[in-house]
């Protein structure tokens, strides 16, 4: 991955070097390998280089060999040979950048359902004087923009727009979102001024400032099932039952076989590439075909809190089967609140899960080792693979139940039975939300509509406009999952946190062939017999023990329940109710006070809450002050070798200083970009 940013001027002023080299500077995290500029009159680029394919070559800002258009490219096209050798073009360069700016010159934004891999870019016609804008499907890669009546900026994160735009303000209209769901869905932001170009979706920006969007792909696409016979009606029980097998097995052959072939290609790099694995289903097939395609020592790391459950058993087992090269992380409650401050500059939002501090801290240790990981991303949210896909029919039940009756009497049984009801709480207070997307994305809110009206005194959020529920529950609540909580939470953390290490993250299932895939089934075979992502877990078995993919699903578990009333009691009193406080200016301090008494009590298990809480108290102070918050640098944590596992590794988070197709025509702007 890289950075990417730029100014496109509208009053016919000049693009200040300046400036431009100001904002790359904010994003040297993201390509410490170099650096490039060009500027044309009223419009300007900068780019930071993390150099993965073709290392010597490839400069960025490129300029097409016509010198027509220019490009600055964050990402990696993993399919960019194939795309070269199905058109024929003369590169002149090795890598992926070429390929792209000469597809967009030949097939314009119609190019970009060709893209296999991740990717946000922009670029400039120099004759229509027009500025082309893309990003991913489903936004691995973020690109952030910004409008006045007199320029346009775009950058890879919001803090490199600040040089062109000024200090970075928050927008109350979008806060209570970021408090419930902590993350706000595109193309809003948590900023005042400042969107984030939609996944699946191009920008075009003309010289008078006018713009226009479009979609060049979209989940809506993907519904119609090639698996939909499993379902139909077949004379005769048996032979239906036979059908329906044949059709699970062939959905389970079909998708490993997808999954292979995306591996291949994410593996494909002129520097070394590894793996996370916890030993779950998702990064244990990920690492399966990964170590038959990239042969012996595949280097893979793991990470775990020094309290709780604690999966590296199962990762060892994986990685002892594959024979990888393993290394391990532990994250103590000591580390744990100063990576919190530390991440919040990366993140230019609230954390937004806890175990990001892990997922930060197995970044760092990765990056003593390879520059690209690959990662189980997508893979829950495609397949059903959550808990909550269990209860899918019966958050279908709750629309047959007028609001304001589950608003009355859900939150009394929540009370009545309190800490007894553990896991099912989250049941309840997802199924009194108003709105089926609501209801559906509230299943990881750390509010329900009631508490946040209550804390805030509004509860505003949007849907996004431009996808259609459809299909079954599981189908249903699988479509706000992808269009929410994974490109707007799980794969911004992604980003953020592996970049803050310099080092990039490729999720395989995440690759277009396999998304279609996926919502191409029934839910009667991605759910089959009520078991999750059933058929990710019969590929899994066919290389991994069956002990590691029939065990719960349990991910990064970061003990805050204990933490909040011990190891870190005093901290979180201090930091959300001390004087210092400065998120008082956007929820009510009663509440908050509130919250901690229940919870530091033992009445309520409020940890969503004050995590909620804690993280948006660290974002506000973060835009009150960045040049306090800003990071240095962090040194390599310390490594040792460990006999008992061998030939794995063991490291612990370091104690040093924070570092801180067919040949047809799309016209969309004018004639440019044909």
């Amino acid at each position: 991955m890289c950075g990417v940013a730029g100014v496109f001027r509208f009053n016919g002023t000049n693009v200040e070097e300046d400036v431009l080299e100001r904002m790359a500077n904010l994003l040297r995290h993201r390509g410490p390998d170099g650096e490039g500029f060009w500027r044309s009159d009223s419009v300007g680029f900068g780019h930071r280089r993390l150099s993965i394919i073709d290392v010597e070559g490839s400069p960025q800002p490129m300029i097409s060999s016509s010198g027509r258009y220019a490009i600055v490219f964050n990402g990696e096209i993993v399919n960019y040979e194939s795309i070269r050798a199905r058109y024929g073009f003369d590169c002149k360069t090795s890598g992926d950048t070429e390929v792209l700016l000469q597809l967009l010159e030949q097939r314009g934004v119609a190019g970009l359902s060709e893209l296999h891999g991740q990717f946000a870019f922009a670029a400039y016609d120099t004759i229509e004087k027009t500025l082309l804008l893309a990003r991913d499907r489903l936004g691995i890669i973020p690109l952030y923009v910004s409008q006045s009546p007199t320029s346009f900026a775009f950058a890879s994160e919001p803090k490199a727009l600040v040089p062109e735009i000024g200090a970075l303000v928050a927008d109350e209209q979008h806060l209570a979102e970021l408090l419930m769901f902590r993350a706000v869905g595109a193309p809003n932001t948590p900023f005042r001024s400042i969107e984030k170009v939609t996944p699946g979706h191009w920008m075009c920006v003309e010289s008078n400032g006018s713009r226009t969007t479009g979609a060049y792909w979209s989940l809506n696409q993907s519904q119609t099932s090639s698996y939909a016979g499993s379902d139909s009606k077949v004379s005769g029980n048996h032979t239906n039952r036979q059908a329906k097998k044949h059709a699970a097995d062939a959905a389970v052959d079909e998708f490993d076989r997808l999954l292979r072939l995306s591996v291949e290609e994410n593996l494909v790099a002129d520097v070394p590439v590894g793996a996370y694995l916890s030993g779950g289903v998702d990064s244990s097939l990920i690492v399966a075909h990964a170590a038959a395609v990239h042969g012996a020592g595949l280097k893979t790391f793991s990470a775990a809190f020094d309290v709780g459950f604690d999966e590296r058993p199962y990762a060892r087992n994986v990685a002892e089967r594959f024979g990888t090269d393993h290394y391990e992380v532990v994250v103590s409650a000591a580390d744990y609140f100063d990576e919190l401050q530390r991440l919040t500059w990366f993140r230019d939002s609230p954390i937004s899960e806890p175990a990001d501090v892990a997922v930060a801290a197995l970044a760092r240790l990765a990056s003593q080792h390879v520059k690209v990981v690959l990662s189980g991303e997508g893979s829950d949210e495609l397949f059903g693979g959550y808990q909550k896909y269990r209860f899918a029919k019966l958050s279908g039940l709750a629309s047959a139940i007028p609001h304001a009756l589950r608003a009355r009497t859900l939150p009394v049984i929540e009370r009545s039975l309190g800490t007894r009801l553990g896991a099912g709480v989250q049941v309840l207070r997802a199924l009194e939300a108003s709105s089926e997307w609501v209801r559906h994305a509230s299943w990881f809110a750390s509010f329900t509509e009631r508490e946040l009206t209550r804390l805030t005194g509004n509860a505003r959020y949007a849907a996004r406009p431009d996808i259609v529920l459809a299909g079954d529950e599981i189908k249903r609540m699988g479509t706000v999952d992808l269009t929410t909580w994974l490109s707007d939470n799980l794969l911004e953390r992604g980003d953020r946190m592996t970049m803050a290490s310099s080092i990039e993250l490729r999720p395989p299932f995440l690759d277009p062939r396999i998304i279609d895939f996926a919502r191409s089934l029934p839910s009667s075979i991605t759910n089959k017999d009520n078991v999750p992502k059933w058929p990710v877990r019969m590929a899994a078995k066919r290389y991994v023990d069956a002990s590691n993919i029939d065990r719960p699903k349990s991910g990064f578990r970061v003990p805050l329940t204990a933490w909040f009333r011990t190891d870190l009691r005093e901290q979180i009193n201090v930091l959300l109710t001390g004087p210092h406080a400065q998120s008082g200016e956007f929820v009510n301090a009663t509440e908050v006070q509130r919250i901690l008494q229940d919870h530091q009590s033992g009445k309520v298990d409020a940890w969503r809450q004050i995590w909620a809480l804690v993280t948006f108290e660290l974002f506000c102070r973060q835009l009150a002050d960045p040049a306090a918050h800003a990071p240095v640098v962090l040194d390599s944590p310390r490594t040792s070798r460990t006999d008992s596992l061998s030939p794995q590794h063991a490291t612990g988070i370091s104690a040093a200083d924070p570092k801180g197709p067919p040949q047809d025509k799309y016209d969309v702007c004018g004639e440019s970009w044909a």
